[in-house]
């Protein structure tokens, strides 16, 4: 990840992609889609059948009733939302913070994107009155919302909405007469899916919701794009997929072939695919557990991670030492925290919060090992935190945060 540039304060070919799984591709998966590359014809805009049969099954096992005529596909997450945005038009509202490409997703359409704080408990979602109050300011002075863009699972903040935050959200967005887009990608990363209650808005309101969900989240590699959107069973529903459809053939935006098998594979979710799933969510959670205890031990704050493979830290408690270092915004903590860990740590003005927040995204992907033997063996370890390039890893993050600990001490007032 370059440096940000000052002025902007980040633009977007310098953004921060998604947390990385830092595992090697599972074989099955590679094994379909070479199977597919001599394949010459071309998907067709917004999925084939088979594709989209396969993200009608994975959508009905969660809870959703879908069928074909209500999806659509595309090679990865933001051209999809950016469809969704287009067709929307308006306005749109966001969480502070947020998954860093919504915004420019936003403004690449020439539309406003207005961020809303979240609730004291999670990421993810706006907070039910400050998301009114929002709404009251921005038409007053003549915009014209339509459009609130919510996170079940979240990145960067790595939690989960309590079903009761997430209701009120929801009735709250209805009553402005918002139309919801749910982005459920990490849905399937629950660290500890036996305490965690995941419930989308889609659940609640199906005839206002648009459930979007990027394979490479849990499914695919980063790097084989494709994600899925379901649309509400309604009239409306059809319309708005309709002119998605019409912007991502404007766009010429397709699931490649190869990697459209690979996916509708990995939604028929068999064995090979959801035991790797399980493994991995396992490993990550370990991990992540182990990088939160080292950044409380040193001071900082952070909810503690639920789902995906990264944690949000607030390093303010930590400002007068960082200051003595010539850190003061996200900025230099960006690059601070980047050059001290020896891996990237975008800062938190990339999703959307204040520059002066000290705030900052640590994924556990680059904790896991430098080669494919070094990761395997961490996937499959009884306990990965007993492996040396894994500890090794941990000690080296948790000493760069003790030395910010010790420079805080030192710059503490006598008592």
């Amino acid at each position: 990840m370059e440096r940000t540039l000052p002025e902007g304060h980040g633009p977007v070919r310098y953004g921060p992609p998604a947390p990385e799984p830092g595992l090697p591709v599972l074989p099955e998966l590679a094994a379909v889609l070479a199977a597919s590359a001599g394949r010459a014809h071309t998907e067709p805009v917004g999925g084939s059948p088979a594709l989209l049969d396969a993200a009608a099954g994975y959508m009905r096992r969660r809870g959703m009733p879908a069928e074909r005529s209500q999806l659509a596909a595309a090679p990865g997450a933001a051209p999809l939302l950016c469809a969704l945005i287009a067709a929307t038009g308006g306005d749109v509202l966001l969480p502070r913070p947020c998954t860093a490409w919504w915004a420019p997703q936003v403004r690449l359409l020439g539309r406003q994107a207005f961020h809303v704080p979240t609730p004291p408990e999670c990421g993810g979602v706006p907070d039910p009155y400050a998301l009114l109050e929002t709404v009251r300011r921005v038409r007053a002075e003549g915009g014209d919302p339509r459009l609130l863009v919510l996170s079940v699972a979240d990145d960067p903040t790595a939690t989960v909405p309590p079903p009761e935050v997430l209701h009120e959200t929801v009735e709250a967005a209805l009553r402005e007469g918002l139309h919801i887009v749910s982005d459920e990608t990490w849905r399937d990363t629950l660290h500890h899916p036996e305490e965690t209650v995941l419930i989308g808005p889609a659940e609640m309101a199906p005839r206002h919701v648009t459930v979007l969900a990027d394979l490479a989240g849990a499914f695919l590699p980063p790097d084989w794009p494709a994600a899925v959107a379901r649309f509400p069973a309604t009239g409306e529903g059809a319309a708005l997929r309709a002119r998605a459809l019409d912007v991502l053939t404007v766009l010429g935006s397709s699931v490649a072939a190869p990697v459209a098998a690979a996916a509708a594979y990995a939604l028929g979710e068999p064995a090979e695919v959801t035991d790797r799933l399980t493994a991995a969510v396992r490993l990550h959670a370990r991990v992540a557990e182990a990088v939160h205890r080292s950044v409380l031990a040193a001071g900082a704050l952070g909810r503690a991670p639920v789902a995906g493979r990264h944690l949000y830290v607030d390093f303010a408690p930590l400002g007068d030492a960082l200051a003595e270092r010539g850190v003061t915004d996200a900025m230099e903590l960006e690059d601070h925290l980047t050059e001290r860990f020896g891996m990237p740590v975008p800062g938190g003005h990339r999703f959307g919060d204040g520059l002066g927040a000290l705030r900052a995204r640590i994924s556990v992907a680059p904790l896991l090992g430098t080669d494919t033997e070094q990761r395997l063996a961490a996937l499959t370890a009884p306990d990965p935190l007993e492996l040396p390039h894994v500890e090794r890893a941990l000690t080296a993050l948790a000493g760069a945060l003790d030395d910010l600990r010790a420079d805080a001490r030192r710059t503490e007032p006598p008592r």
